[in-house]
């Protein structure tokens, strides 16, 4: 299947070019997080920074990718798609090059946090090329299929980093990392075209951006999902951060600790495979609602069950994969349900969209990290309160009505 661009030098991509581009995109991000957790130990020794504070390599990248987001927004809105995410992928490997040459942890995290700022276009643009080229159930079934793909990066990068760490220190991940920017960048260069028409442009005025920032937020549906997607995600970005203490470290993995992220990661997987295979029958609503409900009181029960005493592994494995399959569940569905309006204020709605969720990750889940006191009730409990929040901000959202089917039905031609 082929969809129609107005880039008059390729007018055309193809469907699965589109996908694959897309899964690409999402999947930078995904690595320069995930592939750095076997190396955290190893990044804390070098520089002297002890117990949670490692974890504030992770959180750095995070909360730079959240801010530069609001800033994507309008410059992919008014200069087009492809211009922004070509300059973006090009600053990523800039920054990297920083990180490799950080002389103490304070220039560390500052190069990490403009990594993430540079990478963050990579995240308004997968998405607004998406949305300008397709819309409804579509674009959902689109993003969840992409999520899938992209779901390999995280289920493989730790596991590279580690065959890196065997054979070299940790500075050779960024190496890597650096390598996968640049092919990445040669690629859109080559593939990618313009999907935003000049018609549909919007000039950069302050003015003007804050006015698209406030139609987006203003909208009932967008701005409900968005505060609840950053409370879930909250509780995905405290896993994350902590993920290396509590299975290496607390249930003694070790070496084997990416092997068991793989695993939750696949069923991360799973569940957006699923998603995509159900979200044209059910509808996001439908599906999100079932996730959220089933998310908190799993981890409610889990948390109840922790704090009676620590959960043997094979107990405290299960659960939580589960939890973060539910996850895989509203991902895609919260973010299709806040772009549905967007029209050609796409750009900046994903980013809006990405920066809330970025930036109220981040801070939710450095709190619930920075608690680790050598148990998993603090995770545990995080991620339950936190699914609490978000069940109650899309109760207000949808007027207390739940599995409403009002998304719009299939679509397959253009947006």
């Amino acid at each position: 299947m082929a969809l129609s661009s107005p880039d008059p030098k390729r007018p055309t991509l193809g469907l699965t070019e589109l996908i694959a581009m897309t899964s690409a995109l999402m999947a930078l991000n995904a690595l320069s997080i995930d592939i750095m957790l076997p190396a955290l130990p190893d990044i804390g020794e070098a520089f002297g920074a002890a117990g949670n504070e490692r974890q504030l390599v992770i959180t750095a990248y995070v909360f730079g990718f959240g801010i530069a987001q609001i800033f994507y927004g309008p410059l992919a809105d008014a200069l087009g798609r492809r211009t922004v995410l070509l300059v973006s992928l090009g600053a990523y490997s800039l920054a990297t090059l920083l990180c490799l040459a950080a002389p103490e942890f304070g220039w560390m995290l500052a190069a990490r946090a403009l990594q993430g700022a540079a990478a963050a276009g990579t995240r308004v643009i997968a998405t607004a090329v998406v949305r300008d080229l397709v819309s409804g159930r579509r674009m959902a079934q689109i993003i969840s299929i992409a999520m899938t793909f992209f779901m390999a990066a995280p289920i493989l990068a730790p596991g590279l980093g580690q065959l890196i760490l065997f054979v070299a220190d940790w500075r050779w991940i960024f190496a890597a990392l650096l390598t996968g920017g640049g092919l990445l960048w040669a690629w859109m260069l080559l593939r990618l075209p313009e999907t935003l028409s000049a018609e549909n442009r919007i000039p950069v005025r302050i003015g003007s951006a804050a006015r698209n920032y406030w139609l987006a937020a203003s909208n009932r549906i967008t701005l409900g999902y968005m505060l609840a997607a950053g409370f879930i995600f909250g509780g995905l970005f405290a896993f994350i951060a902590t993920a290396e203490q509590v299975m290496a470290e607390l249930y003694g993995l070790e070496a084997w600790f990416a092997l068991a992220f793989a695993g939750i990661a696949g069923g991360l997987a799973i569940s957006n495979i699923i998603n995509a295979r159900i979200v044209q029958r059910h509808g996001m609503r439908r599906i999100s609602h079932a996730a959220i409900i089933a998310f908190t009181l799993i981890n409610v029960g889990h948390t109840l069950y922790a704090m009676a005493g620590e959960p043997p592994f094979w107990v405290f494995y299960p659960l939580l994969t589960l939890g973060m399959m539910l996850f895989g569940m509203m991902g895609a569905n919260f973010s299709a349900l806040v772009l549905e309006p967007a029209g050609k204020r796409a750009g900046t709605t994903s980013a809006l969209y990405g920066s809330v969720t970025a930036i109220g990750g981040a801070i939710l889940g450095s709190a619930i990290g920075q608690s680790f006191n050598g148990s998993v009730v603090p995770l545990l409990a995080g991620m339950a309160g936190l699914g609490a929040v978000a069940l109650v901000i899309v109760l207000i959202t949808e007027k207390g009505r739940l599995f409403g089917t009002g998304d719009t039905g299939p679509e397959t031609g253009e947006a």
